[in-house]
């Protein structure tokens, strides 16, 4: 049974519990979606019906913001953890590696993710890395059709979203995946391009405030976690 957070509906799992559904899902005949929706995505989704209805059908969906196991707690309702894109991603790579399992990366920059396949190579021995695009294409045929010949069994969406989920929900049965997981900028951090939060900051789920600190201009997206809040207590409030 999933958890309702302002309109999008959570999978109440820890980290490991979502890795072993992937896998489940992996064993399946897709296409599969794993979303990871933080409190910007919950908020685009309330605007966007479209958007809204590919999250409510994915398969997988997990709580990425420390901003949505806030709003669930104020909502009366908790979410059992945290579970960030990225931190799913290594997880799940690190039961793939020496499967077989053909990953696909899809996304970023030119030339990033072909450097995000050198270093998670290297990170998980074993993983085979089948195939990669970047983010910057006009037809979504040529890639679709090249995650088919690569004869990949999951997939690493990373154009940020919505547009990573729609392209799923429009091509993911075209390229013949089992399983796509959109992640947003993973793939420059796969690349070291960009750094994450160190672990102190992860821990006490602060990585929003490590990258405003990073990137001030990042200050307007930031400012909308109040309101995310507040839209929280006041449905709590409604519900009463």
């Amino acid at each position: 049974m999933r958890t309702d957070v302002l309109g999008v509906a959570f999978d109440n799992v820890t980290i490991d519990e979502a890795v072993d559904r992937a896998l489940a899902l992996l064993e399946e005949e897709g296409p599969h979606l794993v979303v990871t929706p933080n409190p910007e995505i919950v908020q685009r989704a309330e605007k966007d019906p479209e958007f809204a209805g590919i999250l409510a059908q994915a398969d997988l969906v997990l709580p990425d913001g420390v901003g949505v196991i806030y709003a669930a707690k104020i909502l009366g309702r908790p979410l059992r953890a945290r579970v960030p894109g990225i931190d799913f991603a290594a997880a799940l790579l690190a039961r793939i590696a020496g499967t077989g399992t053909r990953l696909f990366l899809l996304g970023a920059a030119p030339g990033v993710a072909e450097l995000a396949a050198v270093n998670l190579r290297a990170a998980y021995p074993g993983l085979v890395v089948c195939g990669f695009h970047d983010g910057y294409f006009k037809e979504d045929r040529p890639v679709a059709d090249a995650i088919r010949e690569a004869r990949a069994d999951l997939v690493f969406v990373c154009l940020g979203a919505p547009k990573q989920e729609k392209w799923i929900a429009a091509n993911g049965a075209a390229a013949g995946a089992r399983l796509y997981v959109g992640l947003g900028g993973s793939l420059d951090v796969f690349a070291g391009k960009v750094e994450r939060a160190p672990e102190s900051f992860q821990r006490l789920g602060l990585e929003w405030l490590y990258r405003l600190l990073k990137q001030p201009s990042r200050i307007g997206r930031m400012a909308k976690l109040p309101l995310f809040l507040v839209s929280a207590v006041g449905a709590r409030i409604r519900k009463k």
